[in-house]
Parts: C-alpha cells; structure tokens; sequence
C-alpha cells in the first residue's frame, strides 16, 4: 500500500513539475509614480508625479515562486522658481528631477483554486539613481510589491503596486497595468 501510495504522489508531483518547469516571461507595462519630498544638499526638488512606463522579465520554475527583474522609468519633473528650502542663501532657477530603478524580487503565489488568477507578494531590492539638476544620487534599497495577474495559455495581464526606498526622498510609489507573455 505504501509503495502504490509513493508511485501516485511520485507521478503526481512529476506532472507538476513539468508542466511548470522552464516558464520564462517578458512584460511591459504603464505606472503612475509617485516620488516626493526630494531634497539635495539642503535644496528641494520638484516631486515626480507622471505616469510611464515599465519592463520585466522572470523565471517561474514552479507554481508558488518566481524570480524577477524590473526596469523603472519614474519619470522627470521642471520647476522654474524659487527653492523650498536652503540651507545658506536664496535660489531661484530651473529645478529638475528625474529617477529610474531596476529592482530584482522573489515573487510568492497564493496558492489558490483558480489556473488563470494569480495573487503574489515580491520583496527584493532596487538600484535607484536619481537625478536634480546635474547631480545624481544612487543608491540600493529594499523593495516591496503586491498584485494580482490573470492569464490565458501564454498571455497575460497584471496589476501590481510597488514602493521603492530611493534616498533624499521619501520613496516612490507605482502602481502599474502591464502585459506579459509566458514562453517555455
């Protein structure tokens, strides 16, 4: 008996396997950002609030797990005026800020009884480089999603929010529409 319930779970869990093994995706996608409160060298910068766009790519070699990397252009934003704050004296010009971030998750999926809806949380982290009128702040932060996606055969779309810690900000908040497409 024991040996007849070990085939089935061995047969069973190879079904599984194959039919998850190899799924690679590409994605692309439209965000709204929010990135504010930038202040550079005691100098406050416009805040980005823009809608752009997005790109992905990921390997999911089993149903409950994924790995994935992100490519974000957050935007830019151009004030003419004065600053907000400053440290010394008073300033007054064109102010610009412009961001992007790639981010690399471990994506998690809720196992739940629906073959086309899935719901996952990603943690990971984001190189981030932010720009204010010449000079670039980088950095590298933890990151953090959740979505939903719904899929038939090999096409796909998906709704996501994720924050992104980008530093002289208080981070960036995307919540993003994309398309992806599964390939084996």
């Amino acid at each position: 008996m024991r040996t007849l319930l070990l085939v089935i779970v061995l047969a069973l869990g190879a079904g599984v396997a194959e039919a998850d093994n190899g799924f690679f995706y590409l994605g692309a996608g439209v965000t709204s950002n929010k990135l504010n409160d930038i202040v550079v060298h005691g100098t406050a910068f416009p805040d980005i609030d823009k809608t752009s766009w997005k790109v992905f790519a990921g390997f999911r070699p089993i149903t409950a797990f994924a790995i994935e990397a992100d490519y974000l252009d957050l935007g830019s934003e151009t004030l003419e005026g004065a600053c907000t704050v400053c440290c010394m004296e008073a300033c007054r010009g064109v102010f610009q800020s412009d961001a992007q971030a790639f981010a690399a998750y471990a994506l998690g999926f809720l196992p739940i009884p629906l073959p086309f809806l899935d719901i996952y949380a990603k943690a990971g982290l984001a190189r981030s480089k932010l720009n204010t009128n010449g000079t670039s702040s980088r950095g590298t932060e933890l990151a953090w999603g959740v979505g939903v996606q719904a899929h038939i055969s090999m096409v796909g779309a998906r709704l996501e929010y994720e924050d992104l810690k980008i530093p002289n900000s208080s981070g960036a908040k995307i919540a993003s529409l994309s398309v992806f497409v599964n390939f084996r």
